[in-house]
């Protein structure tokens, strides 16, 4: 199960994303039986707001967001038309804003950047499985 969805890159686009990643979600529940807990509805949500954050800050024109759920996970691609992969940047306690890259890395299964040659794709994996729940023994 896969969709493609081309994003003009205003300031719109990011809200749009975020739709479009919940939608196709609620699809793979209702029509392919997909367990899909609102955890990972929460979580693909964040995702793609910031990898589609990070497009629109960082690279001109329009972004391409594809979304696939294969293996037991969501796989979210976000294309865009810049060929500078994304850094994370040194821990700073002080900085405002700027750690979309660090809050991705640490909600995903899996990171990839792929060059390319007219930008690159940047893509997250998340599991579509809850992890286990640690209970207090309190």
């Amino acid at each position: 199960m896969a969709t493609v969805v081309s994003l003009g890159g205003g300031d719109a686009c990011i809200a749009e994303a975020r739709h479009h990643a919940a939608e196709f979600l609620d699809r793979a529940r209702a029509d392919h039986d997909v367990a899909v807990s609102e955890r990972v509805v929460d979580l693909t949500r964040l995702v793609v707001s910031e990898l589609v954050t990070n497009a629109r800050k960082y690279a001109p024109g329009p972004l391409h967001m594809e979304l696939s759920i294969a293996d037991d996970v969501v796989e979210v691609s976000v294309r865009d038309s810049a060929r500078v992969p994304p850094a994370t940047r040194s821990v700073d306690p002080e900085r405002v804003g700027q750690h979309g890259l660090e809050i991705i890395m640490a909600v995903v299964q899996a990171f990839q950047v792929r060059l390319e040659p007219a930008g690159k794709s940047v893509i997250a994996r998340i599991a579509l499985a809850d992890g286990p729940v640690e209970v207090d023994p309190r």
